[in-house]
């Protein structure tokens, strides 16, 4: 990172310098940041307290809402903070941990989501091995191995990326530090490829755990269409497409941030993929895993605002 000293500072010019629109942006991020807040909050408080949600599903629900409101808590807030005072700085250092929280929380939050989808296959595809292949001490040792993971792959990109000399300015055209953004900084083309490699790596791994979520729910759809109930085969439908809409969406919307070759490359577009897959997710997971879950329902209502629960 010595080698970018000269750097002191990054520029966000994702958006434009109209204060009205700097205001819109706040209160739009501001909106969607406090969305996520409380629909994640609800979740994790809700499992947290009630025993009867103490289970594999859940454990991993608990995670997903705490790598969610993670990686939001990564992005919205700096942004939100230079749309209202008009800034459009971050420091070097600032932008380096934002990249290395980023990418801890979100690759995270795709190995959960990966276990997610195993989980949903054994307890639909096989119900009678469930407690012999999802037990506490697996639940906690592929939770274990997500944010293990993130962590590792974290360190691997923001030392790649900042370990080379930056000298075409500073000047990123995002409303986060995005490593992509970065590498277009870099001075040195054979360091561009360097981290550009890793990046192939990392999405090739989650591309593969992509399509084990996919044969994963074509298990479980092909299960689901052999129930006789419409009612039970509306009830899985509308559960298992929403997670796996979501999920096509942060993969794809990522995968093409990340890999879309530099002569397709404008602003509006990245701004608009970029929003999609790190914002997006966060907000509306809440909605898939809690509104359309009669249990988290439940446990909600047997608490008061206080957190006091009823009898």
């Amino acid at each position: 990172m010595s080698n970018s000293s000269s750097i002191t500072e990054f520029l966000l010019l994702a958006f434009p310098d109209r204060r009205e629109l700097q205001l819109l942006h706040f209160w739009l991020f501001l909106g969607i940041y406090l969305a996520a807040l409380l629909g994640n909050g609800l979740i994790i408080t809700s499992i947290s307290c009630d025993h009867h949600l103490h289970t594999p599903m859940y454990f991993f629900l608990l995670n997903l809402s705490l790598l969610d409101l993670g990686s939001i808590s990564t992005t919205l807030p700096k942004a939100m903070a230079n749309s209202l005072w008009g800034n459009k700085d971050i420091s070097y250092s600032g932008c380096a941990t934002q990249i290395f929280l980023f990418v801890f929380f979100m690759s995270a939050e795709f190995y959960i989501l990966t276990i997610m989808s195993y989980d949903h296959y054994v307890a639909i595809c096989k119900p009678l091995h469930y407690v012999a292949l999802l037990g506490r001490r697996a639940c906690v040792h592929m939770v274990a191995a997500a944010w293990g993971s993130g962590f590792l792959w974290a360190l691997l990109h923001t030392a790649n990326t900042f370990s080379p000399p930056l000298c075409k300015g500073n000047a990123l055209d995002q409303f986060f530090c995005e490593i992509p953004q970065i590498l277009r900084l870099s001075c040195s083309d054979s360091d561009y490829l360097r981290e550009a490699e890793l990046l192939v790596v990392s999405i090739v791994v989650e591309f593969v755990c992509f399509m084990f979520i996919l044969l994963s729910y074509v298990q479980i759809f092909r299960a689901v269409l052999k129930i006789p109930s419409k009612h039970g085969q509306h009830k899985a439908f509308s559960t298992c497409l929403p997670h796996l809409a979501v999920v096509s969406l942060f993969v794809s919307t990522g995968m093409f941030a990340h890999l879309k070759p530099p002569s397709i490359s404008f602003p509006s577009l990245d701004l608009v993929m970029s929003f999609l897959y790190a914002v997006v997710p966060p907000a509306v997971n809440p909605l898939i895993y809690s509104m359309r879950n009669k249990e988290i329902k439940d446990a909600l209502k047997k608490w008061h605002p206080c957190g006091c629960r009823q009898d």
